[in-house]
């Protein structure tokens, strides 16, 4: 696949949404006041997750920072499908913003269709946390490393399953994807959600597992699970010992879940460039990276620019991956 220059892949994507801009309706001059009137944070998941939590974070800021009520609005439904189908249709002028999930970039690929097009509907602001998908054995196992654990689930596949949170979040995609890689048999176990799968995996009724790292971290730390290796592309200063999937013998292998921030296109220049100078002050502030980081993420807050090359990538890897599986959903 050629290289696409970022700064030409800036200027598509904000061409997308250039007829918008140019609507004095649509989009407020750069001389006018944003927030004008309370912010929409549309977060397209159920109440309580970890993309609920950051974004609330964020919203509780704000709203301090601009005198503006940013208001979590939770939008549940196909995936993160409706609330960012919603947000997609929304009037960009910064007063409608999207909070998600790396289903973002899952979607696409996912879903025969989706209510939005991942490089058209969206002005990309930037991906502000990601933690690494962790891959993990109980402690009973004998196998002390990923090599070892992959040889006694591919030579028993029925016996050492991988739990993972569901068909098609990264959890289930990244054992696709080591499982396409590896050319072994792997027996991928979806659950309904974080919580049922590293539940079965502690108790023992699911020896191995693949989940996102908030929720099985507290346990690897107590020792009732092993760390095996992280889908990060550098260690997690939490957990030194733990090796990345590279330094287990796995490259292209990386896995991660973001926390992005998008608005609808269109939206003006100076909104993205106030809100994201906002951000970074934010990812500052003690009492948000002690709890951000308490989540098991780290900051990333990059640049537009450096995210809209990301979400392509994410895109485009995760569709990738899951034509390769054959996984999709109606």
């Amino acid at each position: 696949m050629k290289k696409i220059n970022k700064i030409n892949m800036l200027l598509l994507w904000l061409a997308a949404g250039a007829s918008h801009a140019a609507d004095p309706v649509a989009a407020p001059g750069a001389g006018q006041a944003w927030p004008a009137r309370p912010v929409r944070v549309m977060v397209p998941f159920a109440p309580g997750g970890t993309t609920d939590v950051i974004a609330r974070i964020i919203a509780a800021r704000m709203t301090e920072i601009t005198g503006q009520q940013f208001i979590v609005d939770n939008r549940a439904g196909a995936g993160g499908n409706i609330g960012t189908g919603i947000a997609a249709s929304a009037a960009p002028d910064g007063h409608t913003l999207l909070v998600n999930s790396s289903a973002f970039g899952v979607n696409p690929g996912l879903y025969k269709s989706i209510p939005y097009d991942p490089y058209k509907s969206f002005i990309p602001i930037t991906n502000f946390a990601e933690s690494p998908n962790l891959f993990s054995a109980h402690a009973s196992m004998p196998a002390k490393s990923l090599p070892d654990a992959l040889k006694l689930a591919s030579a028993e596949p029925a016996k050492y399953g991988f739990a993972t949170p569901g068909i098609g979040t990264t959890p289930h995609l990244a054992v696709e994807m080591l499982k396409y890689a590896v050319k072994m048999d792997l027996n991928n176990i979806p659950y309904n959600g974080a919580g049922p799968s590293v539940t079965a995996h502690l108790s023992g009724q699911v020896l191995l597992a693949c989940s996102a790292l908030p929720t099985p971290a507290p346990h690897v730390k107590a020792g009732r699970l092993r760390g095996l290796a992280m889908g990060s592309r550098k260690r997690h200063p939490s957990f030194p010992d733990v090796p990345t999937m590279a330094e287990a013998g796995y490259r292209d292998q990386e896995s991660e879940t973001m926390q992005g921030l998008y608005f609808p296109a269109g939206t003006p220049q100076h909104i993205v460039r106030r809100f994201h100078a906002e951000l970074v002050k934010i990812s500052q502030m003690p009492e948000v990276r002690e709890r951000v980081e308490g989540l098991g993420f780290q900051f990333v807050m990059n640049t537009p620019e450096d995210f809209m090359v990301q979400t392509r990538s994410e895109v485009e890897k995760w569709t990738r991956v899951v034509k390769n599986a054959k996984v999709q959903v109606q």
